[in-house]
This record gives C-alpha cells, sequence and structure tokens, in this order.
C-alpha cells in the first residue's frame, strides 16, 4: 500500500499546486461545455475517497456533512466559493491522505461495505480495493482539471 498513498500524496501535492498557481476567479470559472470547475473537482476528490474509504467501512468522515454534500457524486457547483472555502479544500488535500496512511497502519479499517462505481462497474469489496480506485478517480480528475485549465487559458 505504501505507493499507493504515494501516489496519493503526489496527486494530492499537484492540485495543491494548481490551486496556489490559479485566481479565485480561475478555479471557479466553468468554462463553455463543461459541468463543472477545476475546485469543484479538487474538493470531489477529498470528498469521495472520504466516502470511500471512511463511510463504507463504518467509519465516521472528518469532513462536514455540509462539504460531502456540495462535493459528492452527481453534485455541481452551486456559485462561486470563497477564498476562504478554497483555503480549507487546500489544507484538507495532504491531511486527509495523512491521516488515512496513519489509520490504516493502525488497522482502523476492520469492515467495508461493497459498493459498485459508476465509473467502472467494479465493486469495491476492502478498503485495499477502494484505496486502489481512490487513485485510479483522483487521475480522472487530475484530467479534467487538465482540461478545464487549458479550455479557460484559451
Amino acid at each position: 500500500m505504501d505507493f499507493t498513498f504515494k501516489v496519493l500524496q503526489n496527486t494530492r501535492s499537484i492540485f495543491k499546486d494548481i490551486i496556489e498557481n490559479n485566481t479565485l476567479e480561475d478555479l471557479n470559472k466553468i468554462p463553455e461545455g463543461f459541468n463543472n470547475n477545476i475546485i469543484w473537482n479538487i474538493a470531489h476528490t477529498v470528498v469521495s475517497h472520504q466516502l470511500l474509504a471512511y463511510k463504507l467501512s463504518g467509519l465516521e468522515s472528518s469532513l462536514s456533512d455540509e462539504l460531502i454534500n456540495k462535493y459528492r457524486k452527481d453534485s455541481k457547483p452551486n456559485g462561486d466559493i470563497s477564498q476562504e472555502d478554497v483555503n480549507d479544500i487546500k489544507n484538507l488535500l495532504l491531511s486527509t491522505v495523512e491521516q488515512t496512511k496513519i489509520d490504516y497502519s493502525n488497522s482502523v479499517f476492520k469492515t467495508y461495505n461493497a459498493y459498485t462505481v459508476s465509473t467502472t462497474g467494479n465493486t469495491l469489496t476492502t478498503i485495499d480495493e477502494a484505496l486502489q480506485f481512490i487513485v485510479i478517480h483522483e487521475g480522472l480528475h487530475y484530467g479534467y482539471v487538465l482540461a478545464l485549465l487549458k479550455a479557460i487559458k484559451n
């Protein structure tokens, strides 16, 4: 699992750099032909990670219900978010991965409620499978973020 956590940390570091190197306006911009924006995609990865790893393991998420509902699957941006909210999301990027790594090494994840993901149709049955899928999911959203960056810079 060390490699999985390393990939997650690297992806989250890239997201952190994207937040730091773009304006609030660019992070919130929804270009023509897109349903969401850069900051929604980044926040969505944080929320999805918590739902797939913690909630499906019967554990509490460290995120508020408000944040989860705002960025969960099938949600969309509902207006621009503030710089304060962007900063909160940025702070969660690495801290949530680090906490999951600690919890994993301390065997906190004891059970897992099977869940079939809509993107690939695979059924996750263990925390290891969930963490592997989280890496794939974050890569998918990194691709969306790159497409959004290209669209807003044109």
